[in-house]
């Protein structure tokens, strides 16, 4: 809609939206009594956890002089104060900034600072973290402690000495930041990608129509990772859903206690990634709890191999839903749903991340901007509504993330003649050898197909005469032993010899993110620990 303006024009729409927090006011005001949240023994009504919500609204403004605008650093575990603080900084028009908890207290402190948070949340669990970020050269002006501890006031205290007041959700605009999503930092320090009301607000909506149509309140979600990233926007979209939010009662991962939250809850769906997936299925307890209430079991992070997909597809029956997206896009890229998930090869598009989601665009483009044709292998670049705003006082990483409109994403890729999405890896993980282009993932994707191999990751190494080698490091199925001769012969008739790995490296652990993915970095670091690329530079 538009208006007339004085000088016969027409005056641009306000760009005000429904503040994130209204979620919550509106899923208390029709479903009142419904559970909202389960964590442990504990659960919580939609007009608890409002209620709460408020509580800590009226605390932080009230006694800590918190405004729209000003940004809180939350340094917790899943737990149900970490869930309320989200929704009270987004009540307030303040911008929640969540941390990685298996972060250092030195790399927590830096995130204050970059953040330029005012105040800081911090379970008890981390009086070292506390410490650190009260040392710092930003200190917060405030600090909460969920639970009993020796810095801050508690948090639950101060929610009672609050619960009777009421908070209006601040009015904001598309463009006001609510979220500081920081970046893994696989490759430097952590970036702040600003997050805004208007961009999540579609995000939550596009997750409903895309990944999981016609949720609604009878559904429950169990939470297997970390609400700081890629969990906490799946549990925004849950709560717009008026969907039941079910955490794990400790920060261990026990996978017979998931499969036995999913029986008792009716879990309809959960996100998680990859490697987690594979764990779930591998394990002996999927056969020991009813899971049909399961419709859609969400990955994303990284593509699945073929070989977990079809065994999570055995087991579990056609709910695996893909998508692609890195945390400046909230994971709002691609979408491969259940029913294009398929055991028969012949079938199945092997290999691909999905289509576009709605209202989003991809392009291939060369390291000019130009666009590539179907089949062409370029960087995967994006444009919508879920882009993020940029990055926090940054303008040379912003600079470097746009161009001509599209945000570069790092990832390369290429797409078919229908418009499949194919990763074909990071930029930064692709090598040259001997002067070609090597990209790992498709030689993972082979040695994963021999049945005593679990998890591979190949990275580029620097060699005197072909300028940089393949290393594989391996980890070998349960029970499973294999020589790096057997691999050898196995891979010989299906790569080419250039892109064979140098060597094959076996480790008892892959090491993995505390998100569960397996980073190249990572990987590169323990090869590194053990000695293992002094001999490939020497050579």
């Amino acid at each position: 809609m538009t208006t007339a303006d004085p000088k016969g024009g027409v005056a641009p729409q306000s760009t005000r939206v429904s503040n994130l927090a209204h979620l919550v006011t509106r899923a208390s005001r029709r479903l009142g009594d419904r559970p909202a949240l389960v964590w442990g023994e504990g659960t919580w009504s939609w007009r608890d956890l409002d209620a709460r919500i408020d509580a800590m609204a009226g605390c932080l403004k009230g006694r800590f002089g918190v405004e729209k605008g000003d940004r809180i650093l939350v340094q917790s575990q899943n737990c149900n104060q970490m869930f309320e603080a989200m929704f009270a900084c987004f009540r307030l028009g303040a911008v929640y900034v969540p941390t990685n908890f298996r972060q250092t207290p030195d790399e927590v402190a830096y995130l204050l600072e970059a953040s330029g948070a005012r105040g800081l949340i911090c379970n008890a669990s981390f009086p070292e973290h506390a410490s650190a970020c009260q040392k710092s050269a930003s200190r917060p002006d405030f600090t909460i402690s969920i639970g009993a501890a020796d810095f801050g006031e508690d948090y639950d205290t101060l929610v009672d000495a609050h619960l009777c007041e009421t908070m209006p959700n601040a009015t904001v605009d598309r463009d006001d930041p609510c979220w500081f999503f920081f970046t893994s930092g696989t490759t430097g320090r952590p970036k702040a990608a600003v997050l805004t009301h208007g961009q999540m607000a579609f995000v939550a909506v596009n997750h409903l129509n895309d990944l999981m149509p016609g949720t609604g309140p009878a559904d429950a979600s169990l939470v297997v990772a970390p609400l700081s990233h890629g969990a906490g926007v799946h549990q925004l979209t849950q709560v717009a859903a008026g969907a039941t939010t079910v955490l794990l009662p400790s920060e261990r991962f026990d996978i017979a206690e998931a499969w036995g939250l999913v029986e008792r809850y009716r879990i309809s769906n959960m996100f998680t990634v990859p490697t987690i997936v594979k764990r779930l299925v591998e394990h002996p307890a999927v056969d020991d709890f009813d899971h049909s209430s399961l419709r859609y079991v969400i990955y994303a992070g990284a593509p699945m191999y073929r070989a977990d997909q079809k065994r999570a597809l055995e087991k579990l029956g056609p709910v695996l839903v893909q998508y692609f997206g890195l945390g400046e896009v909230t994971g709002n890229i691609t979408v491969f749903p259940p029913a294009e998930h398929s055991l028969d090869d012949g079938e199945a598009r092997v290999g691909t991340c999905g289509f576009e989601r709605t209202g989003m665009e991809i392009a291939i483009q060369d390291d000019d901007g130009n666009a590539l044709e179907p089949g062409a292998t370029g960087e995967i670049c994006v444009t919508g509504p879920a882009v993020f705003a940029g990055y926090y006082d940054n303008p040379e990483a912003n600079r470097k993330a746009f161009r001509k409109g599209w945000f570069r994403t790092g990832d390369l890729g290429h797409v078919d003649e229908a418009g499949y999405l194919y990763i074909t890896g990071r930029a930064s993980d692709m090598y040259i050898s001997g002067g070609s282009n090597i990209y790992p993932r498709e030689i993972e994707e082979k040695i994963l197909a021999h049945p005593k191999i679990s998890e591979a990751a190949v990275v580029g190494v620097p060699d005197p005469s072909w300028g940089e080698v393949g290393i594989a490091v391996l980890v070998a199925a349960p029970g499973e032993t294999v020589s790096e001769a057997e691999i050898g012969a196995f891979l010989a008739e299906k790569v080419s010899r250039y892109k064979l790995p140098k060597r094959f490296v076996f480790f008892d652990e892959m090491p993995k993110s505390a998100y569960g993915k397996i980073t190249k970095k990572m990987v590169r670091e323990a090869l590194e620990e053990r000695g293992l690329l002094a001999g490939e530079t020497a050579a």
